[in-house]
């Protein structure tokens, strides 16, 4: 079951790669990881010590082609883990492969799901024979592996639910889901009824929320009943989190080390007859090789080592979230949304083929594919999937142009109606040629009540530029991109 769950993790994860990454991190990309690993390794005496440090295949190849082909590799052994064939050397690849492609992803992977996926896919690697890739195999996998998996699980409820009660003070008066439906990331068709549920619904979720992340992780050494039990309220809440928000492959993910809470004896109870009776067959026929146990104590000792700093960044007042303590992303620190944001900021990006912008010039929007623009559009569903620029902008629309520099550069690319920049998109106003401006406005989003006579599922509200009109001519406009190498300044 873990072993599947994880192999489904994996798919949509390289999925989002071959989807994406052409267009974000590839050779005429937002952020080419060319450039990006040029610069890396001009800080290291040699490639080879550029590699110890940022482990990846892109080292020796970093072209749109092998891009893609790394992602599609890495989907077909990933679908194999799904229909069950796994083993040692495929889930290290599928590791490897993985962690190469964080190591090029710079802004675009920068969430903590991508280090909480290589480790739980590093801890898998010790599940599975080392050769013999068939369902059911005859050497059971090592307890101490799945001890492994409850303390990775421990570690990222009791590690999410400190920083909340250290963060924002909306978690401490139970208050912070009144407005955390409206303003995460990506909203979906869900979060705006959970939004408008009463308030003892929502503060009863906080204290859910309590309970879940700093209660039930410590039932892990319980009785089985009750580390049963405690295994099942987290995964509820790890449901409630994906029917109620996109927060990508974060929750699927975090689900997987959940399943460690349980054993056989709760899996013959829900699972087909078949199956337990394969896996009946299997046990019986188990081999008495002691080198996977070996293996399992092996691993269980280099993890107790490497967990000496995320435990005291636990227990830290200054604790942080989502970090590697070393460059394989063995053993990290976890949490989210240790502060809530009590408004909705989106930036709305138009242009016009007027030669001089007007106050009666007629902007057109450009449309994300998730993220809000139109007020009419429902909410999309995408979770497990993750729409990595929606994200992106949800950040940028808190801060400035200056801060996220890819906007610009993004900007610079829609005036050319670059089809890889257009590709990460739902809609381009411009389709039979490109604006001669584009600017972007900074507006406030609020849900409209289900059932509100306009039909609406947002209410917006202008505050400001966020960006001021650009043409391809705008000098600082070259300027800026040729500061970052995206063009050159001379011809653009």
């Amino acid at each position: 079951m873990i072993l599947r769950l994880l192999g489904l993790v994996y798919f949509v994860a390289f999925l989002v790669a071959a989807d994406q990454n052409i267009a974000l991190v590839g050779e005429r990309g937002l952020t080419p990881a060319r450039m990006y690993l040029e610069h890396v390794g001009g800080q290291y005496p040699s490639r080879w010590s550029a590699f110890a440090e940022f482990p990846g295949v892109f080292w020796f190849d970093v072209s749109d082609r092998f891009i893609l082909a790394i992602s599609w590799i890495g989907a077909g052994l990933s679908f194999l883990v799904i229909i069950g064939f796994a083993n040692a050397i495929g889930m290290a690849l599928l590791w490897f492969l993985y962690m190469s492609i964080v190591h090029i992803g710079q802004v675009w992977y920068g969430f903590g799901w991508e280090i909480q996926l290589l480790e739980t896919g590093f801890l898998a690697i010790f599940l599975c024979p080392l050769i013999d890739p068939r369902p059911f195999p005859k050497s059971p996998p090592p307890a101490a592996v799945i001890w492994l998996f409850r303390w990775l699980i421990a570690r990222i409820m009791i590690g999410a639910g400190l920083i909340k009660f250290r963060g924002d003070a909306c978690w401490r008066d139970l208050t912070c889901l009144m407005y955390h439906y409206e303003t995460q990331p990506i909203p979906n068709p869900l979060s705006r009824y959970f939004h408008f549920m009463p308030a003892w619904f929502n503060k009863g979720g906080v204290l859910f929320n309590h309970f879940t992340e700093l209660c039930a992780p410590w039932f892990m050494i319980a009785p089985r009943l009750l580390r049963h039990a405690a295994g099942l309220v987290m995964i509820s809440f790890q449901v409630i989190l994906i029917l109620s928000g996109n927060l990508s492959f974060l929750n699927w993910l975090t689900l997987v080390p959940c399943l460690g809470f349980f054993d056989d004896s709760f899996w013959r109870k829900i699972l087909p007859g078949w199956i337990v009776t394969r896996c009946d067959t299997a046990a019986a026929q188990a081999g008495s090789s002691r080198a996977p146990q070996i293996a399992g104590w092996v691993l269980a000792s280099v993890v107790a080592w490497l967990s000496i700093a995320p435990v005291k960044n636990l227990f830290s007042t200054r604790q942080i979230m989502n970090t590697s303590f070393n460059q394989l992303h063995l053993v990290n620190t976890y949490g989210a949304f240790g502060s809530v944001g009590k408004t909705r900021a989106e930036i709305v990006i138009e242009g016009t083929r007027n030669e001089t912008p007007t106050p009666g010039t007629v902007w057109k929007e450009y449309e994300f594919k998730c993220k809000p623009g139109n007020p009419n559009r429902s909410p999309c569903l995408i979770s497990p999937y993750h729409e990595r620029l929606d994200w992106l902008m949800w950040f940028a629309a808190m801060s400035s142009p200056q801060q996220y520099p890819w906007t610009i550069h993004l900007i610079w690319k829609f005036l050319h109606n670059d089809p890889l920049a257009l590709s990460l998109i739902e809609t381009n106003p411009f389709p039979d040629s490109p604006p001669k401006f584009i600017r972007a406005e900074l507006y406030l989003y609020q849900f409209v009540p289900p059932g509100d006579p306009s039909g609406a599922v947002w209410k917006r509200t202008r505050l400001r530029d966020w960006l001021p009109p650009l043409s391809i001519d705008h000098p600082g406009l070259r300027k800026f991109l040729a500061a970052y190498g995206w063009i050159d300044a001379r011809s653009g």
